[in-house]
């Protein structure tokens, strides 16, 4: 890997443990993008540890559409070639809140859907004008059949989960591809105090998964593994049960 690997959501636990691993591998240039970024020293040691030669910190925002276009061209101008952008930036957000307060359930959905619209467009543009370059994008279970439990976090992961999908069969023969990581419950900062569900991962079990699964050139991954067969048989639940399971 001869290129650039841009982190968007720079002190994600899964965005960083994925970029760990490719510094291992041999990337050697990373771009941690996030808000806050004079505060990403724990995240530049931790790839400076594994190996990565460089690390730039970019300043951005995911909410704030309008700067898409521009931080991802400077980063490209600046940095690229681009070789990898992982989006790993997200809310769960208060769904018992989401309920109440239109406003909070909006912020979710404009983050976890409507902001990776955005990067993804502009990000596959650049990566197209390059002719080369793969995005990784984390779609969720809880997007595969939406939850009562959940319903508004998981109705933002079910668009994104359509819309990387889409992307991925648009970018066909440009030399750009994309993989869409489908993880289940990860026990992480996002989720602390939750009870765990069934076959939940970790940060590091997730971006095993995806660094495996972006070597072997897939365009889709399950984590576990053991989720695809799983959910296959949810979606088969009458509706009087499925709005009782919990998130």
């Amino acid at each position: 890997m001869s290129g650039t690997v841009v982190v968007l959501g720079g002190r994600s636990e899964i965005g960083l443990a994925v970029a760990v691993r490719l510094a291992r591998q041999g990337a050697r240039a990373f771009v941690l993008a996030a808000r806050r970024s004079g505060d990403l020293d724990a995240e530049e040691h931790a790839l400076r540890t594994a190996g990565a030669e460089t690390v730039a910190r970019v300043e951005f925002d995911a909410d704030d559409l309008a700067s898409h276009e521009r931080v991802l061209g400077e980063i490209v101008a600046a940095h690229g070639p681009v070789d990898v952008v992982v989006t790993a930036f997200g809310i769960l957000g208060d769904q018992a809140l989401a309920e109440r307060d239109a406003a909070h359930a909006v912020s979710i959905v404009h983050t976890d859907y409507t902001a990776h619209v955005s990067v993804l467009t502009h990000a596959a543009n650049l990566l197209r004008e390059q002719g080369h370059g793969t995005l990784v994008v984390f779609s969720s279970v809880a997007g595969v059949r939406v939850r009562r439990a959940n319903y508004v976090y998981g109705s933002a992961k079910a668009g994104l989960d359509g819309f990387a999908s889409g992307l991925a069969d648009a970018l066909h023969g440009s030399g750009v591809r994309l993989l869409l990581v489908r993880p289940g419950f990860v026990v992480g900062r996002m989720t602390d105090g939750m009870t765990p569900a069934p076959f939940s991962s970790t940060p590091e079990q997730v971006a095993d998964a995806t660094v495996a699964a972006l070597r072997a050139g897939r365009h889709t991954v399950w984590v576990p593994s053991v989720l695809r067969p799983v959910f296959a048989v949810m979606r088969l639940l009458p509706r009087p049960i499925w709005r009782r399971l919990p998130r």
